[in-house]
């Protein structure tokens, strides 16, 4: 059987797993916080007809090999942590990290988990939580007489506001960064979590220990470029074709193979 059949089909398999990714980075170009991924490929194992360096005749090396591919196939996505752009909203508890870090926030469970989505709201007890209602890391509570327009986040994350016509300190916002971003795994609603592969936390104030700064009345941007997407995605498409042709090549072959046997 020809092997450009089989090289082939898991060249189109690995361009159907490009164009999901790419997919998924369109869809999620809205959405606050998201990071891009990337498709890393890999070549598969290779038939050695002849080994480079093997013997030809005797005492004669050979100078290369004859070895055949047998195709690609998708080994990773990568999460890129580039920069999203910083957008102003009228909401004062929104938050948009600038530089390196994530914000830790608890589930119901008890597990924490960190998202680069800072935007924020009080629920009915005050409490900052995220838009589907998880906490911060240590709470950071509003009282009701606090008037949400005196509220203020610091580059260094602490919050205060005018209370009884005094500035009171309302707590610390802190970052946490790990030593592998890319390693962490992604859970769905804008959140990670930490993994053998991301390495231990590493938790600090904004602005120090190689940590990003906070910025109020912000959130971050999706990083996804419309225009690289597209790129990427006409490129699956083309090289699907390519992959679809040598199928149909090599299927021609084996008619041809047949017929002379008839």
């Amino acid at each position: 059987m020809i092997r450009a059949l089989y090289s082939s089909a898991s060249g189109m398999k690995a361009q159907e797993t490009l164009l999901d990714v790419t997919a998924n980075n369109l869809a999620n170009v809205n959405t606050n916080g998201f990071k891009r991924s990337h498709v890393d490929f890999a070549d598969l194992i290779y038939s050695k007809v002849r080994q480079s360096g093997g013997e030809l005749t005797v005492g004669q090396p050979a100078p290369v090999g004859l070895e055949v591919g047998g195709g690609s196939r998708a080994v990773a996505t990568t999460k890129l942590f580039t920069p999203g752009s910083m957008e102003r909203t009228a909401n004062a508890s929104d938050l948009a990290i600038e530089g390196s870090g994530f914000f830790k926030v608890q589930l119901p469970n008890g597990e924490f988990r960190y998202t680069r989505d800072g935007s924020m709201h009080p629920d009915a007890t005050g409490q900052l939580v995220t838009g589907d209602g998880y906490p911060l890391d240590g709470g950071i509570t509003i009282p009701n007489d606090v008037n949400l327009d005196t509220l203020t986040i610091g580059a260094d994350g602490t919050v205060s506001a005018l209370q009884g016509g005094v500035t009171a300190n309302l707590g610390q916002v802190l970052l946490y960064r790990f030593p592998n971003p890319a390693g962490l795994s992604s859970e769905g609603g804008n959140l990670f979590s930490a993994t053998s592969a991301s390495g231990d936390e590493v938790g600090g104030t904004p602005g120090t220990d190689g940590l990003g700064t906070l910025r109020q009345g912000f959130l971050e941007s999706s990083n996804v470029e419309v225009v690289t997407e597209l790129v990427s995605l006409i490129t699956a498409q083309r090289a699907y074709e390519v992959n679809a042709r040598a199928i149909k090549a090599g299927d021609e072959m084996l008619s041809t193979t047949a017929q002379i046997l008839r």
